[in-house]
């Protein structure tokens, strides 16, 4: 449990335009972008409350799976935060902000020690991520447990 932060701008526009990105999504908007990701987000209930905060609750059905579908809604334009009130079954997740000049080799290194593990930072977040270079500043990243 807790609350992420992220980009409110930096994210994936659902919308038409820029005017419309910086408007906080609806809770349906953000329900049918995990489902187009292909998330299993059964058990969880996904809400946008008054101070614009996405609220993510319910019993994952894995806490892999709880962790995805925090960052399909939070790499959303115009969600900065996202409070996680499912209860933990494991140690807290670790979520990497990618920045200007990262790559997942470079993430790979700082976080697990190796360069070479950078695939395994893709496969965590997959269906997000479609290829280890299409990622942008601002962008939140799983990193695998070790």
């Amino acid at each position: 449990m807790g609350i992420w932060s992220f980009v409110k701008d930096a994210g994936k526009s659902l919308f038409g335009s820029k005017a419309e990105a910086s408007e906080l999504p609806q809770e349906t908007v953000l329900q049918q972008e995990v489902k187009d990701l292909g998330l299993d987000a059964s058990g969880l209930d996904i809400k946008v409350a008054e101070d614009g905060k996405v609220v993510v609750s319910g019993k994952a059905v894995s806490q892999e799976m709880k962790e995805k579908v925090i960052l399909a809604v939070g790499n959303v334009a115009g969600v900065a935060e996202v409070q996680d009130d499912v209860p933990d079954t494991e140690a807290a997740p670790v979520f990497h902000t990618v920045v200007k000049g990262d790559t997942l080799s470079a993430i790979a290194k700082k976080t697990l020690g190796n360069a070479n593990r950078y695939p395994e930072i893709f496969e965590a977040n997959k269906p997000m991520l479609t290829h280890p270079d299409k990622i942008y500043p601002g962008q939140v990243l799983r990193i695998p447990k070790s």
